[in-house]
């Protein structure tokens, strides 16, 4: 079984609303179209319950006949104590993050609970889709750019760094569920769209 990680793609940024209420832009569920199209064998697709992420994976799911599963654990790293912050303080902040993991970045979750705390859910995703015989072959998981450089620094053995960033919103790896093998790195939905269709 695959593990197709994706990130929502491009949002309507609202200073006015919170970060996680955000939603996706036009260019953003047509990505999100594509990616679905794109994806084959998929028995399960589960979201951070994140608006932008939830909508992305509905259309995902809408695409491929399947409800959408939703997982605490996949939200994106907690910043509720900043809330919006323009760039560059965004990045700059973000960078202190990375810089020391344990450490509360302005009060940002630390990089070490959100590592733990995603590595955890997306166990207890794997275990759960490995019980039930009735599944297919591969499964989604929709959530965001922090939590799957996170999720990937794990499954590479990584320290925690910014390198496994994706390229930009709208992106997705692979992983062999079994043996936890990244199968490929970031990819825009683009490219996995063009890969698929070879």
């Amino acid at each position: 079984m695959r593990v197709h990680f994706l990130t929502h793609p491009e949002v309507v940024i609202d200073p006015e609303v919170p970060v996680s209420e955000w939603g996706l832009s036009d260019r953003g569920r047509e990505r999100a179209q594509l990616a679905g199209s794109a994806l084959r064998g998929i028995s399960a697709v589960w979201s951070s319950p994140e608006v932008k992420a939830e909508q992305a994976a509905r259309v995902i799911a809408d695409e491929l006949a399947l409800p959408v599963l939703l997982a605490g654990g996949l939200a994106e790293v907690d910043r509720r104590t900043t809330g919006y912050l323009p760039e560059p303080d965004f990045w700059a902040n973000y960078q202190e993050f990375l810089d020391r993991p344990t450490h509360s970045a302005r009060g940002w979750e630390t990089a070490v609970d959100a590592q733990r705390r995603i590595v955890s859910a997306v166990e207890e995703i794997i275990e759960a889709v490995e019980a039930d015989q009735d599944v297919g072959e591969d499964i989604v998981l929709m959530s965001h750019g922090g939590v799957g450089a996170l999720l990937l620094c794990q499954l590479s053995g990584t320290p925690i760094q910014r390198l496994v960033n994706q390229p930009g919103q709208g992106s997705l790896f692979s992983f062999d569920a079994r043996t936890r093998e990244i199968l490929h790195g970031w990819q825009s939905f683009e490219d996995f769209a063009r890969a698929a269709a070879r």
